[in-house]
């Protein structure tokens, strides 16, 4: 009887991470957050200058901005009473079917500037129309229209493949996968048009962020409840479990997107400069990096759940706006216009995707869709503990 009540106690016991485990699992999830932010932002200047209308970028304007954590925190809300009144299983199972294959677009286009490297010129790169219209003569209407060549089915192919890993597994390598490839998306193809908006859209959300888990516990219910990849996580239990780890420290996505499309915003400030510096871009990354790490100290102190946007709003835009103000080009920072880089028709976030174009621009569209009803506000903090 002894032995059974203290193997049972100890299965019951909570996990107390290692100092390395606990360093490892931070460190990791720093580093996974800085490498969307960096890279998105690079391939967002090159898709701030695309000529092609499907791969056009999504663009926030400051209506869009002051509106979005109303719209974030209604479907936080909403989903709070979902998870309190209907089966958690079968809305997971319904939001995994919707995540697998908006994460096998996201992550096929993240793909796709390494596989054209990857494959020789001389490989047989084939194109294909997927055309599917409603209706006939004058009032033929398409309904989708999809273009893709021979190297975006290999790309959908190895991402159909993780995304099987993801729904029989739900591996937290899986999850990262899809994650990254999510915040990488968001950074790219989701364009503020000016400073301003950046301002107000990070506001908001700085107060969002800190009422949803400070004054309520909605958030913390909802994230315990939700199973999609819409966060990073990394195992702080992996040196003694190894890959079949589960106890986690995890950073949401929107952690990561939303201090990204602001970064991403400054560097092509910076190249519309033409002084060949980066400082703007540089100084708020090294800004996300402070932020972020004091986000990670105060909640490792505390044992407590912190909005990381308290801690990363304040860092990342104070430092770009005192160098500004130093260098006297704040007035010339606040009167960018980045809409003026794309064209004209460029489409809003609040415009309604349509499935046509490229693997490239279906992705997007979906990628401005899951981030316009919430899914990566909700979970913007960091947690020591596993879910």
């Amino acid at each position: 009887q002894d032995s059974s009540s203290t193997a049972a106690l100890n299965a019951t016991a909570k996990f107390v991470a290692t100092p390395e485990g606990t360093a490892l699992a931070y460190g990791s999830l720093v580093f996974m957050a800085l490498l969307p932010i960096f890279f998105g932002a690079l391939r967002s200047v090159t898709c701030s200058k695309s000529k092609n209308a499907a791969d056009m970028p999504e663009t926030i304007t400051s209506r869009d901005a002051a509106r979005f954590p109303i719209i974030a925190s209604c479907t936080l809300f909403g989903l709070y009473l979902f998870f309190k009144v209907f089966s958690q299983e079968y809305i997971n199972l319904l939001l995994s079917v919707y995540f697998f294959v908006l994460g096998v677009l996201a992550l096929s286009h993240t793909m796709s500037p390494l596989m054209s490297r990857v494959f020789p010129a001389s490989f047989p790169n084939k194109q294909y129309q997927l055309l599917f219209t409603q209706g006939s003569g004058e009032s033929k209407e398409e309904i989708v229209n999809y273009e893709f060549d021979t190297k975006n089915l290999v790309c959908l192919l190895i991402s159909s493949v993780v995304g099987v890993w993801y729904l029989l597994k739900k591996h937290w390598i899986a999850n990262n996968l899809f994650g990254l490839a999510f915040a990488l998306n968001g950074v790219e193809l989701l364009h503020l048009n000016n400073v301003s908006t950046g301002c107000i859209l990070l506001g908001g959300l700085f107060i969002y962020d800190v009422f949803w888990v400070f004054g309520t516990n909605v958030m913390v219910t909802v994230a315990k409840s939700f199973e999609a990849p819409i966060k990073l996580v990394f195992p702080q239990d992996l040196l003694e479990k190894g890959l079949e780890a589960s106890n986690f420290a995890m950073l949401g996505l929107g952690d990561i997107v939303i201090p990204g499309i602001f970064i991403a915003l400054l560097l092509r400030f910076d190249v519309s400069l033409n002084k060949n510096s980066r400082t703007y871009f540089y100084s708020s990354f090294l800004a996300y990096i402070f932020g972020l790490g004091l986000t990670i100290f105060v909640m490792h102190t505390f044992k407590h759940a912190q909005p990381a946007l308290l801690y990363l709003v304040p860092a990342c835009v104070g430092f770009p706006v005192i160098i500004a103000l130093f260098k006297g080009e704040l007035t010339e920072m606040f009167s960018y216009e980045s809409s003026e880089e794309v064209l004209p028709t460029s489409p809003r976030l609040t415009s309604f995707p349509t499935v046509s174009g490229s693997p490239a621009s279906l992705a997007s569209s979906m990628d401005a869709v899951s981030v316009a009803t919430g899914s990566s506000p909700r979970h913007r903090r960091l947690q020591p503990t596993s879910m």
